[in-house]
């Protein structure tokens, strides 16, 4: 049975982390032939998360993913959304992933865009 909190939560807490946690939360996260996709970017392993983390904190400095709302799922797929921007005022960016998990770890994430600046 898989906690899909616990999922979510290391998911969030890894693009959050500075460089010199980031490696450890990734390999908490995500298994190491992880594959990432979503409309914007993609990554596989630990170092194509690492690299897709730091070009979002890079982008977008200063600011914090969080959960929005509850995480759910079934066997071995989760889906969480989230939101992404300064803390203290309203998201800028807010998405919903879908994940496939093995061992308790991401394996597979395909990301949704749901909410983007206005051009």
């Amino acid at each position: 049975m898989n906690d899909f909190n616990q999922i979510a939560e290391a998911y969030i807490a890894a693009w959050n982390a500075g460089a010199g946690s980031r490696n450890t939360l990734i390999e908490q996260a995500f298994t190491a032939d992880v594959a990432y996709r979503d409309p914007i970017m993609q990554g596989d392993g630990h170092d194509g998360i690492g690299g897709l983390i730091a070009g979002v904190q890079g982008q977008f400095p200063g600011f914090r993913f969080t959960l929005k709302g509850t995480p759910d799922g079934f066997a071995d797929t989760i889906r969480f959304s989230w939101a992404l921007g300064p803390d203290g005022v309203e998201s800028i960016i807010e998405g919903t992933d879908v994940g496939l998990i093995e061992n308790g770890r991401l394996k597979q994430v395909t990301g949704f865009i749901d909410k983007v600046p206005a051009q």
